[in-house]
């Protein structure tokens, strides 16, 4: 790298970097070859999931209009679920960031492709607050955090159970927590339609508690309360959806 790179920081546009350089920088300032490539993936991507499960996300313009970064949080029903959002935004020219299971990292190839396309490991399990203070970093230079509280694909509505890892995310970046629900994606079925909506950001100043644990609990609560009333909602709506 050449010293005025090294000073400005930037990135080298073939090789070079390292994984904790496309965590550390603006999506925006990612090398533009893989820009482009991500942009090529995402558009294939497009075409190929609206031929197969049509879909749509209803209240879009919640998601694209506001340029705060925020953490939307989201029901997790098949690996579509992240795909659907994240196409949308990156056609929309919003970035969006999306925390995956560190897992992946073990597999080279995914790790590469994850973290161009924007993605950032968490261990799951654990406090990894390695996790919390770079989502912090990444909300407040207005990026989006795309976190599935679940952790876990749900198959069963007994069996959801909600992580609060992303209100501590919110709080310390003083960004607001966004619900978006999807239903249709569970049982994936060709050319069965897919249904999304996203719902207005959930501010700070809304939450009623005066103390950050308590304001994090509350956060906790009220977030994955409005996801599943989006999600019930949408099931009125489109009966026979699930």
């Amino acid at each position: 790298m050449s010293t005025s790179d090294e000073k400005s920081g930037r990135m080298r546009a073939f090789a070079g970097n390292t994984l904790d350089d496309y965590y550390d920088h603006d999506i925006r300032e990612h090398p533009l070859p893989g820009r482009l490539l991500i942009g090529a993936v995402v558009r294939i991507l497009w075409v190929i999931t609206k031929l197969l499960w049509p879909w749509r996300i209803e209240n879009l313009e919640l998601l694209t209009k506001d340029p705060r970064g925020r953490v939307i949080i989201m029901n997790h029903e098949s690996m579509l679920d992240p795909v659907v959002v994240v196409v949308a935004l990156w056609m929309a020219h919003v970035p969006v960031r999306i925390v995956y299971k560190s897992d992946f990292d073990r597999i080279r190839p995914a790790a590469w492709l994850f973290s161009r396309a924007g993605g950032f490991p968490v261990q799951r399990g654990t406090a990894d607050m390695k996790t919390v203070r770079c989502a912090r970093t990444m909300l407040a230079r207005g990026e989006s955090v795309l976190i599935y509280p679940e952790g876990t694909r749900v198959r069963n509505d007994a069996d959801q159970q909600a992580h609060g890892g992303y209100a501590i995310m919110a709080q310390l970046a003083k960004a607001p927590v966004q619900p978006v629900a999807i239903i249709g994606a569970r049982h994936l079925r060709f050319r069965r339609p897919v249904y999304v909506r996203a719902d207005k950001p959930i501010e700070w100043s809304q939450i009623s508690a005066e103390k950050r644990k308590e304001q994090l609990a509350e956060m906790e609560r009220v977030g994955m309360a409005r996801v599943y009333e989006l999600r019930d909602q949408l099931r009125e709506d489109y009966p026979g959806v699930d």
